[in-house]
């Protein structure tokens, strides 16, 4: 059968599944006649949507929005994910076996194609962990094609600060998404026992961090050599080493991930450097740069070797969070400030 043949097919398909799934609320009220749990209507990154049934077809992009679903138990409601460039261990989290029975679709980006093959009714990614104008795959572009869409939380667009990322605390954009997908699947209660379960865990480790004023300071180097990407108050790792008994030397940046310059760090001075250890360079790489980098040659963290290696999915939002304060603060309890 000719390709736009079959595209035809597959998007009249979705069209008919997604009829009765998710439609954008109308002055926030619901358009389908009650029925159990359905229809419930959610708010995801400013836009409302009526869920007249949980969706079925599942097709989420990157690892930490994988686990947010294997989490809650979701795997029976996915397609597929898509998980570019990802060398960490899937197998050391406890939702390991969801990994190996929901198909692995792709190491590359996601893409309208990809959707369009697992018949997805539902795309579960966030801007720049998936959507984006550049690669032609949006919110906007996938409902022409009869797929619905939710937005990573962390990864909402502040139309106040020129367009940058984020709208609340990183781990507020993580229990808000446990909640909100617990609406959408009628999963209210696996949700708020996670919720639960992370706000102790981060609570303990947080009681145990240094007094105000004894932080070590704290930079976290995604990588770059020209200008260092990084992370702003309002991406994970803000949270992380915050929670952790950290001062995050880029708190006063407000967007998620995004770029500074070297001198900004340098005259920072951090006490620590994270490195988030994801791709190419590796994280080895990545900390053979830092020692060798004249400019940092009189920071801190350069001159007593304090350089700590963290896990992509520990620091982009996933469940993995909670667990990656605790993990932080055991390291700096032991570091020193200057």
């Amino acid at each position: 059968m000719p390709r736009r043949a079959t595209v035809l097919l597959t998007v009249l398909s979705l069209a008919a599944l997604t009829g009765c799934g998710a439609q954008v609320a109308a002055d926030g009220k619901d358009t389908a006649a009650p029925s159990g749990h359905y229809p419930v209507t959610i708010e995801n990154c400013g836009v409302r949507t009526t869920y007249d049934k949980a969706p079925r077809r599942v097709v989420t992009n990157d690892v930490g929005i994988a686990d947010i679903m294997f989490a809650l138990g979701l795997e029976d409601h996915m397609a597929g994910y898509v998980m570019p460039a990802y060398r960490g261990d899937i197998d050391a989290v406890a939702w390991k076996a969801a990994y190996g029975k929901v198909p692995w679709l792709s190491k590359k980006a996601i893409t309208k194609e990809i959707a369009l093959d697992a018949r997805a009714d539902l795309v579960f990614a966030g801007w720049h962990y998936g959507f984006g104008e550049d690669s032609g795959v949006t919110p906007a572009s996938l409902k022409k094609l009869g797929i619905g869409s939710y937005v990573l939380t962390e990864s909402c667009r502040n139309s106040t600060t020129g367009g940058s990322r984020g709208v609340m605390p990183p781990l507020e954009a993580l229990y808000t998404d446990l909640e909100t997908l617990g609406k959408i699947f009628d999963v209210e209660d696996r949700a708020a026992a996670l919720i639960k379960k992370y706000r102790k865990q981060v609570a303990d480790a947080q009681a145990k961090a240094p007094e105000e004023g004894e932080r070590p300071s704290v930079f976290l180097y995604d990588g770059g050599e020209d200008k260092p990407l990084t992370s702003g108050k309002y991406a994970g790792p803000h949270d992380i080493i915050t929670k952790a008994g950290g001062d995050h030397v880029m708190k006063d940046l407000k967007d998620s991930w995004t770029t500074v310059g070297w001198e900004t760090i340098v005259e920072r001075d951090p006490d620590v450097i994270v490195i988030n250890d994801y791709g190419t360079p590796t994280a080895a790489q990545k900390k053979a740069f830092l020692m060798s980098y004249p400019p940092l040659a009189n920071v801190s963290a350069i001159k007593h070797h304090r350089i700590y290696v963290m896990d992509y999915a520990d620091l982009v939002e996933s469940p993995r969070n909670p667990a990656a304060v605790t993990a932080l603060a055991g390291y700096l309890r032991n570091v020193r400030r200057g």
